[in-house]
């Protein structure tokens, strides 16, 4: 499956109709060994180059994740990661904004929380929730007193594009490289999670009502994200469109794209100078004593 995730790339200027996009595709595992084998092989290539991303110390690599509820985040978060060393990998999630987060721009909070050099940070939600779900909900917007948040009008949703490519544009002229996964779910496997929700006592908590009534405007997240996709899928900072109702491709996929984008950063250890090998020749003549 090496060239497969470019087919799941969203190329800059190209306008996004999801309708056209799947939200399943043929498996890309033969068993449920195979992709055992496949994704252990993936994280095993992960945890390599994320080593060399913090040895190298040049670079440092954003993940975003956005997606309806039930979509796979976490499983994909947690499945695809869990071979990389702790130490090099941060995780925020991004839930409703705090009083004093609503004080400052939309970009703020996340900002903060950007990865440094030689890290890898995975952004659970992010500052796309500001034309998504804000757009969604306008009272969201209204209650953040940002400047023609009452109208919510077209110029304002191009204004934030505008802010967010300026972000990423700057992000990436100064080596933080961007990856952006839309999990892309069908609102029927949607409602299958939820019920298999109900019937795990593990995972009851994580279904509320809330989650249930936001399905009643599943049709205008659509409209949001597929507008959001087309305005912010960039050469830099691309949007991969994943299709999520399979759950095992979905994370074949994800760990293909941040493994193929390690790659092509074409990083080495750092090169030791004749003065450290002096250094360290004199360090093993000690410990030979």
């Amino acid at each position: 499956m090496k060239h497969i995730p470019a087919d799941f790339r969203v190329r800059e200027g190209h306008p996004v109709k999801l309708k056209h996009w799947p939200t399943a595709v043929k498996p890309l595992y033969r068993s449920k060994a195979h992709y055992q084998r496949l994704l252990a092989d993936h994280v095993a290539q992960l945890s390599k180059r994320q080593r060399l991303l913090y040895a190298s110390d040049e670079f440092a690599l954003l993940v975003i994740f956005q997606a309806m509820d039930a979509a796979g985040k976490d499983g994909a978060i947690r499945h695809v990661m869990s071979g990389v060393d702790p130490q090099g990998c941060q995780v925020f999630s991004f839930k409703h904004p705090s009083p004093a987060e609503l004080e400052h721009d939309f970009l703020w909070r996340t900002t903060r929380c950007l990865p440094e050099r030689g890290r890898i940070g995975i952004f659970n939600r992010s500052y796309y929730e500001e034309v998504l779900i804000a757009r969604v909900h306008p009272e969201i917007l209204r209650g953040e007193g940002v400047p023609g948040g009452k109208a919510a009008n077209e110029d304002l949703w191009r204004a934030r594009y505008k802010s967010i490519l300026d972000l990423e544009s700057h992000l990436h002229r100064n080596g933080t490289r961007i990856i952006k996964f839309f999990l892309h779910l069908s609102k029927e496997e949607q409602r299958k999670r939820f019920l298999d929700r109900i019937d795990d006592p593990e995972k009851r908590w994580k279904l509320t009502q809330a989650d249930v009534e936001e399905r009643k405007y599943w049709k205008a997240y659509m409209k949001a994200y597929q507008e959001c996709l087309s305005a912010t899928s960039t050469t830099a900072a691309p949007w991969y469109i994943v299709p999520a109702d399979d759950k095992e491709s979905a994370r074949l996929i994800v760990s293909r794209v941040i493994v193929d984008t390690l790659t092509a950063l074409q990083m080495s250890y750092p090169k030791a100078s004749e003065a450290r090998l002096r250094e360290l020749r004199s360090i093993r003549r000690v410990l030979a004593r």
